[in-house]
């Protein structure tokens, strides 16, 4: 079955081209030009959402809080022509999967959206056959499986990268990883942006995740240190 995509663009012209790349591509695509019309459809649940930033009645920004809000896997792509790392960085926050910067070769974007359905689609198999739902660390009950983080009866909400940093670090407990390891690991060999994005999100997860001590190794990357 065809992976359904949601495209929401309010420059016609690219809202066109994007659709027939997809669509050339083998998914079923969906698309937008304005912002409400595509909020109105999230319980609808595509397999991807691709999102400008810059709409006429209400932002990117707004659209990906209700995806979150109704389902926090779902995968989101922002596109933007604005500042560039400002949105990169508000997008992550608000737990968008990848950021392309316009203009971009509509290829570039193809590219992106196969790896990511890809990388998902791969997690996805994992969790139902190598792994155990729960796992208990330092107080935290840990679902893979739901991509849960409970300390007692309360939920630690997480974006889909802090979740995906987090068992990464957990599957590598007292390693050291470099930031390209987990550059290559959790975001994928397709991110093109700054490695400094590692740096924004263990930042997160050391305020949300207090428990855990995530230690920096200087010239080099990152070690989760854990004494069972």
């Amino acid at each position: 079955m065809s992976k359904i995509i949601y495209l929401v663009e309010d420059e016609i012209n690219l809202n066109l081209l994007l659709e027939k790349y997809l669509e050339r591509e083998g998914y079923e695509v969906t698309t937008f030009s304005t912002g409400n019309p595509a909020i109105a459809r999230i319980k609808d649940m595509p397999d991807l959402w691709i999102l400008d930033i810059m709409l006429p009645d209400i932002d990117g920004y707004e659209i990906i809080k209700a995806i979150k809000a109704f389902n926090k896997n779902t995968p989101v792509i922002f596109m933007s022509a604005r500042n560039e790392e400002l949105d990169r960085v508000v997008g992550l926050e608000l737990g968008s999967d990848d950021y392309l910067s316009k203009p971009f070769l509509p290829r570039e974007l193809i590219i992106r959206t196969n790896k990511l359905l890809e990388r998902i689609s791969g997690t996805n198999k994992a969790d139902v056959t190598s792994i155990s739902d729960d796992l208990n660390m330092a107080g935290y009950c840990i679902s893979k499986k739901q991509r849960t983080v409970f300390i007692g009866s309360d939920e630690i909400v997480l974006t889909k990268k802090e979740f995906e940093l987090l068992y990464y670090f957990i599957e590598n407990k007292n390693n050291l990883v470099s930031r390209e390891q987990i550059l290559d690991n959790v975001w994928g060999d397709d991110y093109f942006g700054s490695d400094r994005v590692v740096d924004d999100v263990i930042r997160r997860l050391r305020k949300k995740i207090d428990k855990f001590t995530i230690e920096t190794v200087y010239g080099y990357g990152y070690k989760l240190v854990y004494k069972s």
